[in-house]
This record gives structure tokens, sequence and C-alpha cells, in this order.
């Protein structure tokens, strides 16, 4: 069957069949057009479910790529399409995305769909901090998240997740977002806030993030916890050694797994300990944890493992 006949099939048949999917992975630039003249053509909640098994398929199998797929998805008619398209590009980074993704955050008229783009975007943040973006590109990615922030008007969630996206970012304003969000009254903004400090890596924050780790809210809790393993400070220790019989789950295995990118002697000790405790949970997030803080301290110890 050649591609004209399966994008055919692709539109017309009672079913998505699942096995001949990967066809449109890596496109030629003639399959392209014929899937970008047929794709619109196909009927909306098809198209989603396409969307979404592309998605669980390139997560399964990396030979697989559908860029191109997820690329013409970002100006789908359905928002719901165009949601999942940004999530299937979670891995691509080569900044031709960052115009696209930009106008989406500036423009879509659903919420949803902006706030993958903010999310998106972060990516991008990373990258330029890693000077592995041109100066130009990571201007662009700034202005465009600080735009997202600073509008009245827009929503909190994407207010938010921007707000976390550029947390990353070493600059005066990135920081003094952070902090007027942190002592917001919407608490969805505290939890930004709180989240941002961490992916800021920076030290200065440590004192707020400790200070959240007893929140009444197990969701700053969380994130307070999951902050303190990106800091890395041994401080932090004591408090998060508190954390991991909390009464949230979440927030257990948030603590867990902070001691474990902290690392130390007092943070394997605490993990050690938690190797005999009652929940199955609690035993195999300290496992690998432990495992984790191994492997960092010796990577060849893996090497010859079965």
């Amino acid at each position: 069957m050649d591609f004209t006949d399966y994008m055919n099939e692709l539109g017309q048949a009672s079913r998505v069949k699942l096995s001949a999917l990967p066809r449109l992975s890596e496109l030629t630039g003639d399959q392209e057009k014929e899937f970008a003249a047929a794709w619109p053509g196909i009927e909306v909640r098809r198209r989603r479910r396409i969307i979404s098994e592309l998605t669980d398929l390139a997560e399964d199998n990396v030979e697989l790529n559908f860029d191109t797929v997820f690329r013409h998805g970002l100006s789908d008619d359905d928002a719901a399409v165009r949601r999942a398209s940004i999530r299937g590009l979670w891995e691509y980074d080569r900044p031709d995305i960052i115009d696209p993704l930009l106008r989406i955050l500036d423009s879509d008229p659903d919420a949803g769909v902006r706030v993958e783009a903010a999310l998106a975007l972060g990516r991008f943040v990373l990258l330029s901090e890693e000077s592995r973006l041109s100066e130009r590109s990571g201007r662009l990615v700034e202005a465009g998240l600080r735009r997202a922030i600073e509008r009245t008007d827009e929503e909190v969630e994407v207010r938010a997740r921007a707000l976390e996206a550029v947390g990353a970012h070493n600059e005066a304003w990135v920081r003094q977002a952070i902090s007027k969000a942190y002592e917001s009254d919407i608490p969805r903004m505290k939890v930004s806030a709180v989240h941002a400090m961490g992916r800021s890596c920076e030290a200065r924050w440590l004192p707020l993030v400790s200070k959240q780790l007893s929140n009444e809210d197990a969701e700053v809790r969380y994130e307070a916890a999951v902050a303190c393993g990106s800091l890395g400070e041994e401080q932090a220790i004591p408090d998060l050694i508190r954390l991991v019989v909390d009464p949230d789950d979440e927030v257990r295995q948030a603590a867990i797994g902070a001691l474990g990118e902290i690392g130390g002697r007092q943070a394997k000790d605490a993990l050690a300990t938690l190797l005999g405790s009652q929940s199955e949970s609690t035993r195999e997030a300290a496992r690998d944890a432990l495992t984790g803080l191994e492997f960092e301290e010796d990577p060849l110890s893996f090497k010859f493992r079965p």
C-alpha cells in the first residue's frame, strides 16, 4: 500500500489500525504534503486518537519520530489536538519551534493550549542558560514568557506555568516575579513560585523553600520538597527527613527523591532506614534514591550489572 492509499485508509477505516501508525514516522517531503492535505479532513475524534497513540508510540520506541505530524497538529482546529501535539513535541529542542510556540502562548483561544506552550518553552530557557541557544532566540523566549506572566487578564494557570518555565533564567526581573508570586494571595501562584525557586538552582531561595515544607497545603509541601532536591543544599536534609512520614503519599515520595538528589551521609542513612518501612511505595522510592546515589558516586559500578 502506497502512502496515498494509507492516508485514505487512516481517514476512512472503521478504526485506527495501531500497527500501521509507524508509517507516519519520519515523513518525506512528498509524504508530508500528502499528510497536510488529508489531515484536516479526518474526523476530529479520530485526529485526537491518532495524536494520542502517536505520543505513546514515540515514548515507547525512540526510533520512531512523529515530529512532522505533531508540528502540523499545532495549527489544528481542535484545541485537544493542539494540546496533545505540543506534548508530543516534548523532546523537540530545535529553535524553529520557538516562534510557533510563542504565537500560541500569545494568542491561542484555549487556555489549556497556552499552558502547554508555556511549559514547552521552558526547555528553551534551560538551553539558553546552558548557552546552547542563540542570544536572539533566548531573548524571544524570555520576552514571550514575561508577557504571559505580566498580563493581568491572563488565566492564572497560564501565568503560573510561564513563571515555572522561566524560573531557571538568571535575571533580576525573574527573581522579582518569583518573589511577587510567593507573596501573592493566589495559592496557585505561590505553588509556582516555589517550583520556580527550585528550577533556578539558586541557594538564595532555600530559606523560603524550607519554610514551605511545613505548609498546610500538600501541593505546596510537594513542590517545596522537589525544589529542595533541585537546590541540592544539605541544610534541607533534616526537614526532608521529617517529611518522609507526611500523611500525603506524593509528598513522602518527593521528600525521598529529594534526599536522593542531595546525597551525603545523613541522607543515605535516612534512606537506608526507610528500606525497612512497612509501606511498599516508601521502600521502593528509597531503593530508587539509593540506587541513584550509588550511580552518581560510581557510575562504572553499574556497567557490568546484568
